[in-house]
């Protein structure tokens, strides 16, 4: 896991929700995905994301991610030391 991180919902094909952390610093590239959770729930985004070991997370520097409050309280509390920006296509 890198120290610059993205977080964002996808819907897929039959419009399946999921939430995805990505590493910026891969740019789509071999090990771009840190983290695929079914759903958006915050609860449970935060309770999958957070099987990533503590420390790891911790290194995490600065995550960017839209607007949502939701995706606000995932960066909050799965990554604790990190900066959010809000992507500036969300703006």
């Amino acid at each position: 896991m890198n120290t610059y991180l993205s977080i964002d919902e996808v819907a897929l094909s039959q419009g399946e929700l999921y939430t995805i952390v990505t590493n910026k610093k891969a740019k789509g590239k071999k090990d771009s995905l840190v983290a695929i959770v079914a759903g958006t729930k915050t609860d449970q985004v935060i309770e999958h994301i957070c099987k990533i070991d503590y420390k790891s997370r911790c290194y995490v520097k600065e995550i960017t991610l839209d607007m949502a409050n939701s995706m606000k309280l995932i960066s909050k509390y799965s990554f604790p030391k990190a900066v959010q920006v809000t992507d500036r296509f969300h703006v």
